[in-house]
């Protein structure tokens, strides 16, 4: 044995290393930002940076990705930001870049190849209701058959998606602590009423709710299937009037939820109105109708993470928005499974 051979430890993992495609570099960035402070305690470690890595558009609208350094043996993490507000590209274009950037890693031989993929996409199509794909299920087997080994994400809209891979495996990550916290720091508490915007998020709000230790309250909301985005009707189960209230959500996309159920809180006599979210898409017309409702008082904040990164002007700009960084939770469960630590323990 000379004096370059590597020795390794039974089931010791390969070297950690970091790529980004174009959509997922800002947070990749801030990633491996937090890396290099969980690192500083390491002995023998090196300041981490990005892989270097190209990726191409042709003019028929194809993309490749070209990894420029040798990452053979690696324990490598690809992050994509699916929906990125600050780029022209659509979903299925970041999609097919991360699913190119995969297979890149996988040709060039790193040992574990994670996607990092904050917003898993087209996870609201996990089922059908009638003569219709089931796109999230297809989106976990493009990845596997990609060549990855584990994707990272976080709240995910339907946990039935963790059931849809079958060589990988899933993380789903939750946000609500660090959102939590931010409250706890930065907002009036008093007389508060944590309020789900639907049945489907009333797991989480009572969650909230007990954290917060603040009354629970659910609005109950029938949707017209046959019109995209349209409400039936809507009713609230629990009491309001004069209460604060907190409506957290994994979402938001049009808006539409969030503001027809702060609308009907103020028409039961709620005061001032604080939205949460993991994922603030705000797709369409959405901020629009946000500022729209802020200025009638319908709502006074929107908190969202920068899962979704709107930019630092927007964050300046915009009066009703608050962002909280969600990026090191990130680099601690990438710093945990790549050290072959507890995830679950920093989930609790």
């Amino acid at each position: 044995m000379d004096s370059t051979t590597i020795v390794r430890t039974k089931g010791e993992r390969g070297a950690m290393s970091i790529m980004a495609c174009d959509s997922g570099h800002n947070f990749a960035q801030r990633i491996v930002n937090h890396l290099n402070e969980i690192l500083q305690n390491e002995i023998h470690s090196l300041p981490l940076r990005l892989i270097k890595s190209e990726e191409i558009t042709f003019s028929n609208g194809e993309v490749k990705t070209v990894i420029h350094e040798n990452i053979r043996g690696d324990d490598h993490y690809i992050v994509q930001c699916i929906d990125d507000p600050l780029n022209d590209k659509t979903v299925n274009d970041n999609l097919m870049a991360l699913l190119t950037a995969i297979n890149a890693a996988f040709q060039s031989d790193a040992d574990s190849i994670t996607a990092v993929i904050p917003q898993f996409p087209y996870s609201r199509q996990e089922r059908k209701k009638t003569r219709e794909c089931i796109t999230a299920k297809q989106i976990a087997q493009f990845l596997e058959v990609s060549g990855a080994n584990r994707v990272i994400t976080i709240d995910v809209h339907s946990e039935a998606i963790m059931g849809f891979f079958t060589t990988a495996k899933l993380e789903n990550l939750h946000a609500s602590n660090f959102i939590i916290k931010h409250i706890k720091n930065k907002y009036q508490l008093q007389n508060l009423v944590i309020t789900a915007a639907d049945v489907g998020g009333a797991e989480r709000a009572r969650y909230y709710s007990k954290m917060l230790q603040a009354d629970l309250a659910i609005v109950d909301k029938a949707r017209d299937y046959s019109q995209k985005s349209k409400i039936k009707s809507m009713r609230l189960v629990g009491e309001v009037k004069d209460k604060n209230v907190l409506i957290p959500d994994d979402m938001i996309s049009t808006g539409g939820t969030i503001i027809n159920a702060s609308k009907l809180l103020k028409e039961k006599g709620a005061k001032d109105i604080i939205v949460a979210c993991s994922l603030p898409f705000f797709n369409g017309e959405a901020v629009d109708l946000l500022s729209e409702a802020y200025e009638e008082g319908v709502i006074s904040k929107v908190i969202g993470t920068d899962a979704v990164f709107h930019g630092e002007q927007f964050v300046k700009n915009t009066p009703w928005y608050d962002e909280v960084t969600i990026a090191p939770l990130f680099a601690e469960v990438i710093y945990n499974i790549n050290q072959k630590r507890s995830v679950s323990e920093l989930l609790k």
